[in-house]
């Protein structure tokens, strides 16, 4: 037993979740109750109870080897059409984008030019807060050509890891924050850079108005802020349950890049954002 490994997430409905060698060993309570994302994953959760949650991520332990030396880092298809690693993916994809700054448990901060490292990081784990490194997990995102701010530590700095992606020669670059200041800060320090915001669920007012002016993309997930604030200024929605939120040019066109991308079935139409879905989470926070 390594007495080092931990892993905190804030998992599903912004619940506090940990898990150490392997095994959840902490669940607190989620802010929401109800959420039509969480009833489609490969093990549903269909009522928000601190049991529902740890059946889930013991699920994707087993499945995926999440915060396990056995974590599979590459997948193919999307798992929505419209989160944050299938656009992220899909710009890489086309070539609108070098490379993607986001988060693994046992890595951290990484640099991800390679969309199926995208998709098999970010399409599995969302809020992940605190991390361990697993040289084998290391090993795999290196190997599928990803690059890791601190392998020792597997910190986890989103601001660095634009930095690292700036000295690897990308140019055009995205990174992913669930923080507020983080995305005032990088905006300030690479202005060019496409920040996504995700994990949104119970931020304030305050952080849902700074991510307005500061993010090209927002996840709503079940912010009533984000739906009360930023939607209003935002120049494109994608998905009305869930939304993501175009609030620059840049947003807007990786949203567009993945309509003209994918095979599925789209409705286009104009109106005043935000549109909402007849299936919310529940409730908005």
């Amino acid at each position: 037993m390594n007495e080092h490994d931990e892993h905190v997430i804030e998992a599903i409905g912004r619940c506090r979740v940990v898990v150490r060698n392997g095994q959840v060993v902490e669940v607190g309570r989620p802010v929401i109750r109800n959420c039509p994302l969480a009833k489609r994953f490969a093990c549903p959760v269909e009522d928000m109870t601190p049991e529902a949650i740890k059946r889930n991520i013991e699920a994707r332990i087993r499945s995926f080897g999440m915060c396990t030396p056995a974590r599979e880092v590459l997948a193919g298809p999307d798992f929505v059409i419209f989160g944050a690693s299938e656009l992220l993916g899909s710009a890489v994809r086309r070539s609108d984008l070098d490379a993607a700054v986001i988060v693994s448990d046992g890595a951290g901060t990484v640099v991800a030019a390679n969309p199926a490292l995208i998709q098999g990081i970010g399409g599995r784990m969302s809020g992940l807060v605190k991390t361990s490194p697993i040289q084998e997990v290391i090993a795999r995102i290196q190997e599928n050509g990803g690059a890791v701010l601190d392998t020792a530590t597997a910190a986890i700095d989103q601001a660095a890891g634009v930095a690292l992606a700036r000295d690897l020669g990308h140019r055009r670059i995205a990174v992913t924050t669930a923080d507020a200041a983080e995305a005032a800060a990088i905006r300030e320090r690479f202005p060019e850079t496409v920040i996504v915001a995700v994990h949104t669920t119970g931020i304030s007012r305050e952080d849902a108005a700074l991510l307005a002016v500061t993010a090209d993309l927002i996840t709503a997930c079940a912010s009533r802020h984000i739906r009360d604030v930023a939607a209003k200024k935002a120049l494109l929605q994608a998905g009305t349950s869930i939304p993501v939120f175009a609030m620059t040019p840049a947003g807007k066109m990786i949203i567009l890049g993945k309509v003209a991308e994918t095979d599925r079935q789209i409705l286009v139409q104009g109106a005043s954002l935000p549109v909402e879905g007849p299936h919310l989470p529940s409730p908005l926070c």
